[in-house]
């Protein structure tokens, strides 16, 4: 089977279990899933979510992100770890919004890799969920499932992206993975796969290796 072939079954099992799937962060505002995203390096959206359910109040737009005192946001964001960095990344990336692009989120990625904190991820993810462009956001999840199923070869972020670029449907990109984030967190996780319940695994070069070692 090639690996056109895997992705394309792939694409049909994820719509049939998540056909609605959305990003998991919450915003309501543009540049709100722009820092939500980069609070939740090293941190489960959960803990995000939470974390943003009071800090998007508390700082109800860009110009009060970056007035913020330093200290002060370090400690409204302190639970979701790495929180020095992250406060400052929160800070300069709304003045750089402010004064360079007037306050609107750029929508390619040259522009968005312009930001200190902003990788190639979190600027797929807002081209996609943002401006609903083409973007493969290569998270854990997706980097894991795509090498299970035999989609890439590479754990590099930036070479699954290429990979995946050259077999998932442009159109579809982001849905699908969203569609590998909560697939990962359900069945395919990282040190306990439920390779049993997956639908996934008549096509799964992981399941089929494990059961050639029990052979």
């Amino acid at each position: 089977m090639t690996k056109k072939e895997i992705a394309e079954l792939a694409i049909m099992e994820l719509e049939k279990i998540y056909p609605d799937i959305k990003c998991m962060l919450n915003y309501s505002k543009p540049y709100e899933l722009m820092f939500a995203a980069i609070l939740s390096a090293q941190c489960k959206d959960e803990r995000v979510n939470i974390i943003t359910e009071t800090l998007f109040v508390k700082y109800p737009d860009l110009q009060s992100f970056a007035d913020a005192d330093l200290s002060e946001l370090e400690q409204d964001i302190k639970s979701c770890g790495l929180y020095r960095a992250k406060a400052k990344s929160l800070k300069y990336t709304a003045r750089k919004l402010i004064d360079d692009f007037d306050g609107e989120i750029p929508d390619t990625m040259e522009q968005l890799l312009t930001f200190t904190g902003i990788g190639r991820k979190i600027a797929n993810l807002v081209m996609g969920d943002i401006f609903n462009k083409p973007a493969i956001v290569t998270d854990t999840h997706c980097i894991r499932i795509s090498g299970r199923l035999g989609l890439t070869e590479h754990e590099q972020p930036y070479k699954v992206e290429k990979d995946l670029i050259q077999l998932i449907p442009p159109e579809i990109s982001n849905h699908f993975c969203h569609q590998l984030v909560q697939f990962g967190r359900d069945i395919c996780d990282a040190k306990k796969p439920k390779c049993n319940e997956c639908t996934l695994n008549y096509f799964c070069r992981y399941y089929s290796e494990i059961h050639k070692k029990g052979d």
